[in-house]
């Protein structure tokens, strides 16, 4: 009897000590969001429960010894407006670290509300700016757990193709969206990146080391430049600082392993290797080829003391296309494939230094993509080959200074030294539309600078008032007009409480893409585009937003064929262009500045925050038109015109384990030009048809096992659970002669296992 009693307190006690031992625990900052100062004393809460903690005189806080699940911070202090913050995962196998910025009242009230709540407004934009955190991405149905596609449900974004990460932003080309990796300016981040623009299949930015997003889609400060429609800026965690950890994931389309840790007492690293495992995908879609990616991810954070600090980052991608082709019809399908290996690094270095009235930040970085790109045709010779290396090599400082307490000023400048190098073979080739490209090929090489310099001046009037005016100037020797101006203006005002009006007006220029200067494009003009943004946020509840927002983008400048007079350089980028594109991306043809367009639309969305009621959602409606018109000065429907988006995601968590989700999308049709007789196209016809309208349904299952220091989440997610094949165009079969379809994969499952430990 007594064996069965010490057994019995033996599995009582291990279990207790294993509850005990089954906690987690919240580490963070809270900062003011402008001077990146810590604010003393202020609550850190749990709402609905009595835990809670307050800041030290740096602004760190910890809280420990909570069960797994996800969290809701209440944060309040002295003379700030008072924060919500949701989504925060907190499990047993690694602390949580949060940064938290608070932004100043103007007006002391009486008693403490929740003014900010869980959508405070940035201080640097007041229209067209979504943020999303790591959670709120990680769990997105059909995402594969990218950047990048779970933006593409957000108001005004369109996809191009189903299968890539071509963000169409509110009728903008892919070339216009700019990539901002915690504050180095990166050309793209993807891989198998389309060269002149910025898009690909998947993002090469691991997820478990993001922290943050910001996406603004129109009316972005003066501190970006050379780019027309959106800027995505990602920040990246530091690593823990702890102990060692890390995770090993493996999924339907890669495999992985992430280390992080500390280097020292106020030192951390983080650390990840992929690896693609895409051979099911491709082949149950009946492709003769697989594309093969590696890609690495290196970060190291350095606190120098509580004033200075220093952060290295790099990433590495490695990219490749295996072919199969051991049959005829193997050969015929992949004579249409422009291929591409490409090797693409970024490293950048960061020193930051705070002072009381704000900071100090210099980066230098460097961009480098080497691209060897080829299609050949079915006897396996080359139709087309392209050898290039773009190299940026960046400085940029960064100013901020408070001027009182309604102003803030930020100003700085950046310098790029750029290495082009290019070696181009097309002979003989002739378009769908019956045009020979006069160009055989070339050898290029030369070197670009650019630089710019901004300033950006932010008051809050009051607390229901502000503005920010904002003016930026960059130069690039590239071309024969070198310098820009671009000034900038938006406000906010709220005439009720919970009721946000919003206007934006700016200039915007983009310097013409490396590879159309190769073939003698110097005397190219930088794209211009006007753009006016009015609309409105009202706060539904405290976890429920409506905005609507109504924009009008005016495009001048933009680069258009002296061969092929109905082409504007607008209408390409997405897709992996080459022959059946009639490789209209590369520019590599007489061009000329006299594009133009017009984009204008209205966006209206509900976001609700996940909260004490466990669902979350975001529906987005967008009706909008572009146009745009070439040399021959027909107006005419912009190739990634789609007139109606609709746009449903969420999700329910079930338990703190269990969590469900999905995402509806319907898009109207794009245009597309038919093909006659002979596979032959007429200008006549450019883009005057439409696509059928293209929608599907993804669903995702994510379940959460905490063990003992360890935590183990599986998911599956199923894409297109309804089978639905869009139509993505038209292509002319050759072999056959007659016109077949171009759809996407039908129903796609993916299962994912990660070991966090």
């Amino acid at each position: 009897m007594k064996k069965y009693i010490y057994l019995l307190l033996i599995i009582v006690f291990s279990q207790y000590i294993a509850a005990q031992s089954n906690r987690g625990t919240v580490n963070g900052k809270v900062i003011d969001h402008f001077t990146g100062q810590g604010i003393p004393l202020a609550t850190i809460q749990i709402p609905g429960t009595t835990i809670g903690t307050a800041t030290d005189e740096s602004g760190n806080f910890s809280i420990s010894n909570l069960a797994p699940a996800l969290y809701q911070l209440k944060i309040s202090a002295v003379g700030y407006k008072t924060l919500l913050r949701t989504d925060l995962p907190v499990n047993n196998s690694k602390p949580t670290q949060i940064t938290i910025e608070m932004t100043e009242e103007i007006v002391q009230l009486n008693s403490v509300t929740v003014s900010g709540g869980y959508f405070d407004k940035s201080g640097t934009q007041f229209t067209s700016t979504t943020s999303l955190g790591y959670e709120e991405i990680r769990r997105s149905a059909g995402g594969f757990e990218d950047v990048i596609r779970a933006l593409s449900v957000l108001p005004g974004v369109a996809q191009a193709d189903a299968g890539r990460n071509d963000l169409i932003v509110r009728g903008g080309a892919p070339s216009e969206n700019l990539y901002v990796l915690n504050g180095m300016e990166i050309p793209n981040i993807n891989h198998f990146g389309t060269q002149g623009a910025n898009g690909g299949p998947l993002s090469f930015i691991n997820l478990d080391f993001v922290k943050e997003t910001s996406f603004s889609t129109g009316g972005f400060s003066a501190l970006y430049g050379d780019r027309l429609s959106s800027v995505l800026n990602i920040d990246l965690r530091d690593g823990r600082t702890d102990k060692l950890g890390g995770k090993a994931t493996i999924s339907a389309s890669q495999f992985g392993l992430n280390l992080e840790g500390p280097v020292s007492n106020n030192s951390s690293f983080i650390f990840s290797a992929r690896r693609s495992y895409l051979d099911f995908i491709f082949k149950a879609a009946g492709f003769g080829f697989v594309p093969e990616y590696w890609d690495f991810l290196g970060k190291y954070d350095w606190s120098i003391d509580t004033q200075n600090s220093l952060s290295f980052v790099t990433v590495h991608a490695i990219n490749g296309v295996k072919y199969f082709n051991s049959t005829a019809t193997q050969r015929f399908d992949n004579s249409r494939v422009m291929g591409s290996d490409q090797y693409q690094y970024i490293a950048g270095l960061s020193f930051q230094h705070l002072y009381s009235q704000g900071y100090i930040r210099a980066t230098l970085s460097r961009n480098l993509t080497d691209y060897n790109t080829e299609q050949k045709d079915t006897s396996l010779n080359p139709i087309f080959k392209n050898i290039s290396l773009e190299v940026e090599n960046k400085a940029k400082v960064e100013i901020a200074m408070k001027l009182s307490k309604i102003s803030e000023l930020t100003f700085g400048g950046q310098f790029s030294y750029i290495n082009f190098d290019a070696d181009v073979k097309l002979p003989s080739f002739y378009t769908s539309f019956g045009e020979r490209l006069p160009f055989d090929s070339t050898k290029f090489n030369t070197h670009y600078i650019k630089h710019g310099l901004f300033a950006s001046l932010s008051n809050r009037w009051s607390d229901n008032f502000s503005t920010i005016t904002g003016l930026r100037m960059d130069y690039f020797d590239g071309i024969s007009a070198k310098y820009r101006f671009s000034p900038r203006f938006s406000a906010t005002y709220s005439p009720v409480p919970l009721l946000n009006l919003n206007f934006s007006a700016g200039k915007y220029f983009q310097s013409p893409s490396y590879i159309w200067l190769a073939v003698g494009n110097q005397n190219l003009l930088p794209v211009q585009m006007d753009q006016y943004i009015a609309g409105f946020d009202y706060r539904l509840q405290s976890d429920a937003l409506l905005k609507v927002e109504a924009y009008y983008k005016k495009y001048s400048d933009y680069p258009t064929s002296s061969i092929r007079p109905y082409l504007v350089l607008a209408n390409t980028g997405a897709g992996f262009s080459g022959a059946e594109d009639n490789f209209s991306s590369f520019g590599l043809e007489p061009l000329l500045s006299s594009g133009k367009g017009v984009a204008h639309g209205i966006e209206l969305s509900v976001q609700k925050k996940l909260s004490e009621i466990p669902c979350y959602g975001i529906l987005s409606v967008t009706l909008n038109k572009t146009e745009f018109t070439a040399l021959d000065g027909i107006e005419r429907p912009g190739s990634y015109d789609q007139r109606v988006i609709i746009n449903l995601s969420g999700g329910y968590k079930f338990s703190e384990s269990l969590e469900g989700s999905m995402k509806f999308r319907y898009a109207s049709g794009r245009p597309y030009t038919p093909f006659g007789p002979g596979g032959k196209q007429d200008k006549t016809d450019y883009n005057s048809e439409n696509l059928s309208p293209m929608h599907s349904l993804d669903i995702r299952i994510d379940k959460h096992w905490f063990f003992t220091s360890t935590t183990l989440i599986t998911y599956i997610d199923i894409q297109n659970i309804y089978g639905h094949r869009n139509l993505t165009g038209y292509k002319w079969n050759s072999r056959n002669q007659e016109v077949e379809e171009a759809k996407s994969i039908g129903v796609l499952p993916s299962i994912g296992v990660s070991l966090e430990f």
